[in-house]
């Protein structure tokens, strides 16, 4: 039996989707939509290669794709994405090549391209900016519980010849310690594998407040930007950043830090490992027990709740709104406009940036919703905004 005369497209689509799903065996499918086998897997093939578009009838003349992939190809990538849909094109591409050493490994935007038209490509829609769009603010004062995290790396110590350098993260509301982690790396890579926990453990929070020093801050990065920050900014967080010399403006980090100094460090045997132990019998504690005086001798945990803005991965794309030009930031951190290369910043490396008209010669550069700076199309020089100090 032909589809619903109804709506044909309307028919092809609820048949995707329930092929997608594949909670039935496929021929199974095909018979609740009254189609042959052979009917099921033309309109699958063709949604593989094309999307959405390619359940549009299409005239009798060959259409050959000589560089399509081949059907198991493509359904291996949707099997990877779905088992790991946090997981980015490129991290796909690679476990592809790894499980299949014999095969050809298609290039990275065909693999973008068939995760994309499966619908399983995760983008960060982003709202036309605001009249005060620079979004440099420094000294954000908190009104809520998550409106601002403070960070830092501790000072270290050595415990039977091993270094123990604490790095911490507070709410500053409810003064509750989200983490008091011993690292063994205080690369940006490392750093952004603690905090993804922290994100999926309590929510996102608006500010995250740090100082100066890497690798929260670069001083010859764009807007001292790291890949740690501008990965804050692509999940809607904003950074923001102490003055330097003045410790005292995170100050309830640095109050948490003397105790540390004094009830913890230099005193407890047994290296990294003993003394992580020792710290989160503290960290329960300081969050549970011991009443806080700012709080009116409550306990961080009376206080503190998980953030409405939920984790749920990192975003594979940047979606700006409509009147915005979209540019990938190449790997030297430069951007194509009209042919020319714009150094950018390499910290925005794989990132997409959004370009919004001005004038005839000048774009507002934007990094999701953070202003980054000005365009210039007659000298193709980009001007950042004014350093944070």
């Amino acid at each position: 039996m032909p589809w619903k005369e109804t709506n044909v497209m309307y028919e092809k689509t609820q048949f995707i989707n329930a092929m997608l799903k594949a909670e039935k065996p496929f021929k199974h499918i095909c018979a609740d939509f009254g189609i042959s086998e052979k009917t099921g897997h033309k309109w699958k093939n063709r949604f593989f290669e094309k999307g959405k578009s390619g359940l549009l009838e299409e005239s009798r003349s060959p259409d050959i794709h000589p560089n399509a992939l081949a059907e198991d190809t493509v359904i291996d990538l949707i099997a990877l994405k779905t088992a790991h849909p946090f997981w980015g094109a490129k991290k796909i591409r690679e476990l592809y090549a790894k499980a299949h050493p014999e095969m050809v490994v298609p290039s990275l935007s065909s693999v973008n391209r068939v995760l994309s038209k499966a619908n399983l490509v995760k983008k960060r829609k982003v709202k036309p900016p605001s009249k005060d769009c620079r979004r440099l603010h420094q000294h954000i004062q908190p009104k809520e519980v998550n409106d601002v995290w403070a960070i830092d790396f501790k000072g270290w110590w050595k415990s039977d010849g091993e270094i123990c350098e604490p790095f911490t993260v507070r709410d500053l509301v409810s003064r509750k310690i989200l983490c008091v982690k011993l690292m063994q790396s205080k690369t940006s890579q490392a750093v952004r594998e603690v905090m993804t926990e922290l994100f999926k453990e309590y929510g996102l929070p608006k500010v995250i407040r740090s100082d100066n020093g890497t690798p929260f801050s670069s001083p010859n990065g764009l807007l001292s930007l790291t890949c740690l920050s501008a990965w804050w900014i692509t999940l809607g967080i904003i950074p923001d950043r102490t003055e330097k010399g003045t410790p005292g403006q995170n100050g309830s980090l640095e109050r948490m830090h003397a105790d540390i100094a004094r009830e913890i460090e230099g005193k407890i045997s047994g290296g990294v490992k003993a003394n992580q132990v020792v710290i989160d019998a503290w960290v329960k504690e300081y969050n549970t027990i011991r009443p806080n005086e700012a709080l009116g001798m409550r306990t961080p945990d009376e206080i503190y709740i998980s953030s409405p803005r939920k984790y749920a991965g990192d975003y594979d794309d940047i979606e700006y709104p409509i009147g915005f030009e979209r540019r990938k930031v190449i790997g030297s951190g430069e951007i194509i406009v009209n042919g020319i290369r714009v150094v950018i910043g390499y910290s925005l490396r794989g990132l997409t940036v959004g370009l919004k008209c001005i004038d005839e010669n000048t774009y507002h550069v934007f990094l999701s919703d953070f202003l980054l700076g000005t365009l210039d199309t007659i000298s193709y020089c980009f001007i950042p905004l004014e350093e944070l100090k």
